[in-house]
């Protein structure tokens, strides 16, 4: 008999379940940023699961509520540093933030 060219480690690693991908997750963070009439905004996306409160979206005017996915949008390049522009971040409807000039 041939001998194998496997090493015993590492077909006893292939047999152990890999961890599930949590695409979602992986996704949902991803933060841009964006210029807005000459202005830098950090733009992040809030996934549904990650929206816990209602929020007053500053486009239209309506509620976005708990459970439903947006985007939040604060100022990158503020004067008056970067906690203050966090501070300052505001939660948007996703559409209501693509119409925004």
């Amino acid at each position: 008999m041939a001998p194998s060219h496997r090493s015993r480690g590492r077909a006893a690693r292939s047999r152990e379940p890999h961890p599930e991908l949590d695409v979602e997750r992986m996704t949902a963070g991803w933060r841009r940023t964006e210029v807005r009439g000459g202005r830098e905004w950090n733009v992040q996306p809030v996934s549904e699961s990650q929206a816990q409160k209602a929020y007053t979206c500053p486009g239209c005017g309506q509620e976005i509520a708990a459970g439903t996915a947006h985007l939040v949008a604060w100022r990158a390049d503020g004067v008056l540093g970067d906690a203050a522009d966090l501070a300052a971040r505001r939660h948007w409807h996703s559409s209501c933030w693509r119409i925004a000039r």
